[in-house]
């Protein structure tokens, strides 16, 4: 199934601090650095009762001093039945989230923009400028980058010297995972980001790369009429249910 492989690229390229897999159900913990690292996900058949592993999760959340958190993918077959046991358990729904793919043309852009290849030293504090996502939590974000095992490209966009957009571009296999992609606010509006997007694809057509994916929040437009301009479709959606502590 396309969605699966994509799925399993993206948990793979966003690693967790600990992983266990649990009946079909990937269950991950960060120390509450985004949801995606800190949610559990059905994503194969499973064998036991729903009722048993909801509790046997939020066991696991307690102990870690976590909420629990469900991220439902569209495609399992699970996620509707889980979505609405959630919602009986007093789970709330957040951020539905929206999965893009493209499939990347062989011939390439003979215009491709000119990235920088950064270190992850160099990378950081451009990208954690301009983002203001868990400010608290980011020494977290190092450590989970530093886990990643697959080929990646810290990318950044410059004009004039200045740094003015900036992504992270993780290659498996044949799947290339686009992630942290910011342009400076006050930059915005100028092409920036689709300049960068354009060359970190043509850099993962370059290592091996036939499609490429990312995601993007519901509610924000802007981004989504960008990577619509770029090829990008929708492949599938997920959203969340997170406990109330």
């Amino acid at each position: 199934m396309f969605e699966r492989r994509i799925e399993e690229a993206g948990l793979n390229s966003w690693p967790a601090l600990q992983q266990l897999f649990f009946d079909g159900w990937i269950v991950r913990f960060a120390q509450g650095y985004t949801k995606r690292a800190n949610s559990v996900t059905p994503l194969y058949p499973s064998l036991l009762t729903a009722q048993e592993k909801i509790a046997y999760c939020e066991r696991l959340y307690t102990e870690q001093q976590l909420p629990t958190i469900f991220r439902l993918p569209s495609f399992s077959t699970e996620s509707q039945q889980l979505d609405q046991m959630l919602a009986e358990r007093g789970y709330q729904y957040l951020d539905r989230t929206f999965v893009w793919s493209t499939q990347l043309s062989p011939d390439g852009d003979a215009n491709k923009p000119a990235l920088h290849a950064l270190s992850l030293e160099t990378w950081l504090p451009i990208y954690l400028q301009w983002s203001e996502r868990y400010v608290e939590l980011h020494h977290l974000h190092r450590e989970l980058l530093e886990r990643i095992s697959s080929p990646l490209i810290y990318a950044a966009l410059y004009q004039h010297g200045v740094p003015v957009a900036c992504g992270l571009g993780v290659l498996e296999h044949e799947a290339l995972g686009l992630f942290d992609i910011v342009t400076d606010p006050g930059q915005r509006r100028q092409g920036y980001g689709t300049q960068l997007i354009k060359g970190m694809l043509t850099w993962g057509r370059e290592q091996g790369a036939s499609h490429a994916y990312l995601q993007v929040v519901g509610d924000n437009l802007a981004a989504q009429r960008m990577y619509a301009k770029l090829g990008f479709q929708e492949a599938y959606q997920y959203w969340y249910r997170a406990q109330g502590r």
